[in-house]
């Protein structure tokens, strides 16, 4: 008897009937194919992980001609590296693209495309069959990267509809009726002196959440509401919220469209020594962690970043498996989370 035959390398015919299934079904799921039923893909996932065999990548690429990697591509203004690693949100992304493509034994490649040359550079790499797709967060109007990704031919999904019409797939929310839920939320408390502070007036979704918390706020009663707009982070929120409180000092109702420019704000107001919720309630928007961290916690418009991520990938392994697959895209409902501040 042999003393190594009991070490030989698993095989595919080992998972197969470790699992319970053909060998057609355990290279479908190692292939990464999503027409795989889910409950078959964990049977199969945890069959490999128990006879630990590891698929060959090399010979798989050689087979489907993919690399198994997903590129995730984040395009910003020039500049715009730091404020992009700062804000919780590009991480909720990210977490959530990375658990699900992990499941199906894909990576993510993550690109910064700050710039019109590394936007170049992230088609070229995908191109080039470094990745198989790519997923795309884009976080200015105007952005050229989707429009470059459709006309090179490949798979690509963006996050949030595009600010200028691009036939590709798409996941997003309506922020619209968050933004309502938030409208609606301060005129239940009684609040009349409401204002709000913006988004980027050149963001689809900023300006989704401003029109929406407008119409809501004037269904109830409240025919202007004063606007400041900031930039997402917490220190245009500071700056809107000293500017808002300058012209409406009895201010006593404040929506900020992102959970960052919320936490700007309740520093302005503590220091100009209103409370909240006493005499302010301030409402945010996503459901992030500062909007846990903070206090009092806050009221916020919780939108499920890692599902939509997870719904973008599984959309783009789609495209990937299926060339010819429509586009598609897919919105999802918002949810008003109640805590201390509102």
């Amino acid at each position: 008897m042999r003393s190594g035959a009991s070490r030989r390398t698993p095989t595919l015919e080992d998972v197969a009937k470790a699992a319970g299934v053909s060998r057609a079904t355990v290279s479908r799921v190692v292939n990464g194919i999503t027409s795989v039923d889910p409950r078959i893909r964990t049977v199969v996932t945890r069959a490999i992980e128990d006879t630990g065999y590891i698929p060959n990548a090399a010979a798989r690429t050689l087979v489907n001609r993919r690399s198994g990697t997903v590129a995730l591509v984040i395009s910003g203004s020039d500049g715009s590296a730091d404020q992009i690693f700062r804000d919780p949100f590009f991480g909720r992304i990210t977490g959530g693209v990375v658990r699900h493509l992990r499941s199906g034994g894909m990576h993510p490649t993550l690109m910064l495309a700050d710039s019109d040359q590394a936007r170049r550079e992230a088609v070229d790499f995908v191109r080039r069959g470094n990745a198989d797709g790519a997923l795309l967060v884009s976080t200015h109007a105007g952005d050229s990267l989707p429009r470059l990704f459709v006309d090179a031919g490949i798979p690509a999904v963006l996050f949030a509809r595009p600010a200028v019409p691009v036939p590709i797939s798409f996941v997003d929310l309506d922020h619209e009726a968050g933004a309502a839920l938030a409208a609606d939320r301060l005129a239940d408390l009684g609040c009349r002196r409401v204002v709000t502070i913006a988004g980027p007036a050149d963001l689809p979704a900023a300006n989704d959440r401003l029109s929406g918390f407008q119409r809501a706020m004037q269904r109830r009663g409240v025919p202007y509401v004063d606007v400041v707009r900031g930039n997402f982070t917490a220190e245009s929120g500071e700056q809107a919220m000293t500017e808002l409180l300058d012209a409406v000092p009895d201010a006593d109702g404040v929506f900020a469209a992102n959970d960052l420019m919320a936490v700007g704000a309740l520093r302005v107001l503590h220091e100009r020594g209103r409370s909240v919720p006493g005499d302010v309630a301030l409402i945010g928007f996503d459901d992030s962690e500062p909007a846990q961290m903070a206090r009092p916690r806050l009221t916020t418009v919780a939108q499920p970043v890692e599902e939509m991520a997870a719904r973008m990938t599984d959309i783009l392994l789609g495209q990937i498996a299926t060339p010819a697959e429509k586009l598609t895209s897919v919105v999802f409902d918002p949810e008003l989370i109640i805590r201390e501040s509102a």
